[in-house]
């Protein structure tokens, strides 16, 4: 697995426990979101590095997470029906920017959008749709912190499924083994290393409502 991983209580001392936060695996030039599917679209994944098949749809709205338990949380740690295979997505940080870049939030802000009619008509064009949502403990219990998810359609999603991606790498064994341990012995419980990501764009930090 090329996820780095470290201890959940380690890893808490280094984040922010409140506030809109940016968070993720990352190198210098990457970043890992994660996403759960059924076998049939992850095993196409896994062996061809990229989304399709006859599974996949690309008329459907995707949704990428940065997060590993936000992720955990909305899948159930791989035991939901339809997301019983979990994926780390490797992606280009220029690339993870650029759809930063054209996100519409999922709620009204007036500072981005003046007029009412101006931000849902964005929201039924644009290819990104972002939403700011509490964070989650190995337990699934809301944190004050809040996690970006971003959903992806149109001609982002095509790029971000076909031509962007750098690795894709089936994580399921991990999440299995990880949940048992949560379950046995919780101080135990090793998840991805994440880190604040530095953000430098000024415009892309106010569209993504990132203050």
């Amino acid at each position: 697995m090329k996820l780095k991983t470290v201890s959940w209580k380690k890893l808490q001392e280094t984040l922010p426990s409140s506030g809109k936060q940016l968070i993720a695996q990352q190198t210098a030039d990457t970043l890992v979101v994660y996403q759960a599917f059924r076998p049939a679209i992850a095993n196409y994944a896994v062996a061809h590095q990229a989304f399709g098949g006859n599974a996949y749809s690309y008329d459907r709205m995707s949704w990428i997470k940065p997060n590993f338990l936000w992720m955990m949380y909305r899948c159930g740690w791989a035991a939901k029906e339809g997301q019983e295979r979990v994926l780390a997505v490797h992606l280009p940080k220029i690339f993870f920017e650029e759809i930063l870049s054209k996100a519409v939030p999922s709620s009204y802000k007036p500072w981005l959008f003046p007029e009412m009619d101006a931000w849902q008509s964005a929201l039924k064009t644009s290819d990104v749709r972002l939403q700011w949502d509490p964070d989650h403990d190995p337990n699934g219990n809301k944190l004050e912190r809040r996690a970006i998810q971003l959903g992806l359609r149109g001609g982002t999603l095509k790029e971000f499924g076909q031509r962007q991606i750098v690795a894709i790498e089936d994580i399921t064994d991990f999440v299995k083994e990880q949940h048992l341990v949560l379950q046995r012995n919780p101080d135990a419980l090793e998840v991805p290393e994440e880190s604040l990501y530095a953000l430098e764009d000024a415009v892309i930090r106010n569209t993504i409502d990132l203050r």
